[in-house]
């Protein structure tokens, strides 16, 4: 009795640490204002520890010399499971992807829980310090490095006549781009006129951000990011 009254703390203690751990991922995720948050992070590594739990210890009452099992599927559903659900993050909008990196901290954050499930918290809690360095000073890093953005070219479509084009001068200024306009075409073939310009915005901010601002600008009805070497 005493064995398994022992057993049982040693459980809740890494749910805990896994409870602690993917909260504290989580709050890093609110405080940027991530589509995934504080509770979607500490459920998912929370839950990810149960099951390795679960798996580890739980069916320890059925095995026998003609009952064998395998732990470690139950993981691997895990993962599969996890996949699905930092899908539901990731969305694709004019060419742009957003919700890679939330994603993949969900991928984190149930493969911490699952190294406290299976008893490493010494391990779960290293990998809780290496991703709060790759989303920080990793993030600050590569702003000084080398931006593919800067060989990119918008394309815009917008109404002719209408101001729309101060008005995207106007909200890429205000994000922290400098603009040039490589060139424009005037297209009449429909109800109203509309131009098609490229152009080219240089600045620190990552470029599918300002894609999609200016994707709600209003006279703006088409925005297409491509490269200088694009046909």
């Amino acid at each position: 009795m005493k064995l398994a009254t022992t057993t049982t703390w040693t459980e809740l203690l890494l749910l805990l640490i896994a409870f602690v751990l993917s909260m504290v991922i989580g709050i890093e995720r609110q405080v940027r204002q991530k589509s995934a948050g504080m509770r979607t992070h500490t459920l998912v590594g929370t839950g990810a520890a149960l099951f390795t739990l679960v798996s580890g210890f739980g069916f320890n009452a059925v095995l026998g010399t003609d009952v064998n099992l395998d732990p470690s599927r139950i993981a691997a559903q895990i993962v599969s499971g996890v996949g699905f659900l930092g899908a539901g993050v990731i969305f694709m909008r004019r060419d742009v992807v957003r919700g890679l990196t939330t994603a993949a901290t969900i991928w984190m954050t149930a493969a911490i829980g699952m190294a406290c499930g299976a008893g490493m918290p010494l391990l779960a809690l290293a990998a809780t310090m290496l991703h709060l360095v790759a989303v920080g000073p990793f993030a600050r890093l590569g702003r000084f490095l080398p931006s593919p953005d800067r060989r990119r070219v918008v394309t815009v479509r917008y109404d002719d006549g209408a101001g729309v084009l101060r008005a995207i001068l106007a909200t890429a200024t205000s994000m922290g781009f400098e603009a040039s306009v490589l060139g424009t075409e005037v297209h009449r073939d429909g109800a109203r006129p509309q131009v098609r310009a490229s152009m080219r915005f240089s600045g620190r901010p990552p470029l599918q951000n300002l894609v999609l601002a200016l994707d709600d600008l209003d006279g703006v009805t088409g925005v297409r990011l491509r490269n200088d070497d694009d046909d």
